[in-house]
């Protein structure tokens, strides 16, 4: 054979074999196709369905009253299947559907929605998401009504997807405090702590995935219908936690402080009716992003006197008015020098006088000699008042109270005196809260209560009560004297600048120096912790300031006046507070002139005229009001005060339209005479929007 031949049988065997594979990879296809293609086709199909998760609507978080402080909002994303609508469905509305796309999506023209979805249809794809941007419930109903759309899923082919998100109708208004759940189910707040109540039960439904890695709902009746989450009912007032905020922050603001925290609550209920939280951060501005008073644990300073006081009375016979010498304001307990504020000392003073002022000396001292000798007495007396455990709030998270005790390794010489007035111990501002209400709740210690019910569909399904910690953390002898002190303090003590004319506020300071790298430095945890009104106590109150800037750094200057301004508020807005008006004023005629109210120099002036000289006239303030005690007249100071409505019963008119229009306010009266009545009450902020009305007679 030669060459040529062999060459040319090469060639036609290498053809034969390629024609060969050719037709078996066509007679492959075929039988794929035609014999095994429905076989293969359902194993495909099966391989893309799968069970997936529908998330439970989430229950509503609502105030006292019943605004809404949380809930979820329906959000949608829209799909489209292009396959549904008959040809002239489709013929007649494309163009109009795909212009409305484009003007409220402005991603895309007319031109490119309507290429997409003709395209879509002629590759008969079932599911084609027209834009990822999620729409409201709002718009979702206008789309509803554009051509196509308008025939609904099962005509129109149009797919509403929805996603619930959180919404806040109040916004930051206690906005750490409701908190969040974020997509690994870790949150802050109520949401978090409360989120398996709140989320309810998920179901389930099959879904398919399609191309693009997206899955569209299978309606095959296998779905299980989801459970919604329970509503819940907190205690917080929306109003009051507002008044709480914004007098937080314009008092933080002006201080420049670090953070700062404020809680209120009901005395007899434990209800939280307001609390709030807030902090610096890297841009200047104050936020909530931290919940120091139930979280936040630190040595509470002056505050923890409190306990002390009631240790020394429980175990001993000490009285008020016995006395304590503190020296010259400097006193050496083992190694270490205490001090006292006031420079100099307070010297030789009452036991009521060492709590108003706040004496570090005399606190320690009275402890370390009753207790000095046998220390573990002192904290059993701590313990069984029920500071050295968390109150169990029905927030998770809560701080754990640090007290040491004489058996801890950092027990030392001075441990005792220094814990007496609040250091090396660590409390929440909510636990010493708890503790402080107690004394206003006659003895009995409560643990504070946020959520209030829990709601079915408006079915009540579970109703909270505050838990007794303690039901008597004292004896009623001693309740009575602590009561005294703290009063004492606002009456001349060291909180003396929100004594308050309308009303009893007691309590006390708290200024406590911050441990930074192993000393004490001059920085402050400022706080003031107390009740109102005090001879019938309502609301507790506490109040702590971080790190004031300035020159004003102590829990009385800086503390103190968030209190009495929140206190003042609610004062003014809760008419139950206020001690009922007499209808009007009945004079006693019959051995002095008609005299009530006005300036004092006038007042004196017509004592003087008609020849009253006993009269006795204490000190320099303008206005006063006079008191009748047996045959003489007592001018006592008629309290005025900037932003709050003066009394001005039983002065003349003159004198009452001069103070009223001085302060602001726009007078209306009628009748002769001298003022019977008015239409503010005594105390309340003014409006200066407001007209006060006076009655005559």
């Amino acid at each position: 054979m030669n060459i040529k031949k062999s060459i040319l049988l090469r060639v036609r065997i290498a053809f034969l074999l390629i024609v060969l594979f050719a037709g078996a990879i066509v007679f492959r296809i075929v039988h794929i196709q035609q014999v095994e293609g429905e076989r293969w086709r359902q194993k495909a199909e099966n391989i893309g369905l799968k069970f997936r998760t529908v998330r439970a609507t989430r229950g509503n978080i609502y105030s006292d009253n019943g605004s809404l402080l949380a809930t979820s909002l329906p959000f949608y994303r829209v799909a489209f299947d292009p396959t549904i609508a008959d040809d002239e469905m489709f013929r007649n509305g494309i163009d109009s559907l795909c212009l409305n796309l484009s003007r409220y999506y402005g991603d895309r023209s007319p031109q490119e929605y309507k290429r997409r979805i003709v395209n879509a249809r002629a590759k008969n794809q079932e599911y084609l998401v027209l834009n990822r941007r999620m729409i409201n419930y709002v718009d979702k109903k206008k789309m509803a009504e554009w051509p196509i759309f308008r025939k609904g899923r099962l005509k129109g082919g149009v797919i509403f997807q929805k996603d619930e998100q959180r919404f806040k109708p109040f916004r930051s208004l206690a906005a750490r405090t409701i908190g969040y759940l974020n997509e690994n189910e870790y949150g802050a707040g109520l949401e978090y702590s409360f989120n398996e109540k709140l989320s309810g039960r998920d179901g389930e439904a099959l879904y398919q995935k399609i191309s693009g890695g997206n899955w569209k709902p299978v309606f095959d009746g296998s779905e299980v219908k989801p459970i919604e989450g329970l509503d819940i009912e907190t205690t917080l007032d929306i109003n009051l936690q507002d008044v709480v905020q914004t007098s937080l922050l314009k008092h933080l603001t002006a201080h420049r402080a670090e953070y700062g925290c404020a809680v209120v609550m009901e005395v007899q209920t434990g209800e939280i009716k307001a609390i709030s939280n807030l902090s610096l951060n890297d841009k200047e501005y104050y936020v909530e992003r931290y919940n120091y008073a139930v979280q936040g644990v630190r040595e509470p300073g002056s505050t923890f006197k409190l306990a002390s006081m009631i240790a020394l009375l429980e175990d001993s016979h000490l009285n008020l008015n016995d006395s304590i010498d503190t020296g010259d304001g400097k006193y050496m307990f083992h190694n270490q020098t205490m001090r006292d504020h006031k420079p100099g000392g307070y010297g030789k003073i009452s036991i009521e006088e060492a709590f108003a002022y706040s004496s570090n000396i005399a606190i320690a001292k009275m402890v370390d000699a009753r207790f000095g000798l046998n220390p573990q007495r002192y904290m059993d007396y701590i313990k069984d008042m029920g500071l050295d455990r968390p109150l169990g709030f029905q927030m998770v998270g809560e701080g754990v109270p640090k007290l040491k005790t004489p058996g801890d390794p950092t027990w030392s010489g001075i441990s005792l005196p220094w814990i007496s007035h609040g250091y090396e111990v660590e409390q929440t501002p909510l636990q010493t809260l708890a503790f402080y209400n107690a004394i206003a709740n006659d003895g009995k210690m409560i643990t504070p209560i946020i959520v209030k019910k829990l709601f079915n569909n408006g079915r009540l399904e579970k109703e909270f009560e505050p838990a007794v910690i303690n039901s008597s953390i004292c004896s009623r002898e001693t309740l009575k004297k602590v009561r005294r002190m703290l009063e004492a303090v606002v009456e001349y003590g060291t909180a003396q600048n929100i004594n308050d004319a309308y009303y009893k506020i007691a309590g006390k300071t708290g200024t406590a120096q911050k441990l930074i790298n192993g000393r004490y430095s001059r920085k402050y945890y400022t706080s003031f912790v107390g009740y109102f009104p005090a001879e019938a106590p309502r609301y507790s109150c506490i109040v702590v300031i971080d790190e004031p800037k300035g020159y004003n750094q102590y829990g009385s200057d800086v503390a103190a006046p968030v209190f009495e301004e929140i206190a003042n508020k609610i004062f003014a807005r809760n008419v139950q507070l206020h001690p009922p008006l007499p209808t009007e004023f009945v004079a006693d005629t019959s051995t002095w002139p008609v005299m009530r109210a006005g300036r004092r120099d006038d007042l004196l002036r017509i004592t003087r005229e008609m020849g009253i000289d006993k009269v006795v006239a204490p000190g320099t303030e303008e206005w006063v009001h006079t008191k009748l005690e047996g045959d003489t007249v007592m001018l006592a100071t008629h309290n005025v005060r900037k932003g709050i409505v003066p009394d001005v019963r039983g002065m003349t008119l003159r004198d009452a339209v001069y103070l009223l229009e001085n302060c602001g306010l726009q007078v209306h009266f009628n009748g002769n005479g001298r003022v019977r009545t008015q239409s503010l009450l005594p105390g309340q902020q003014i409006d200066k929007t407001q007209v006060i009305k006076l009655s005559l007679g």
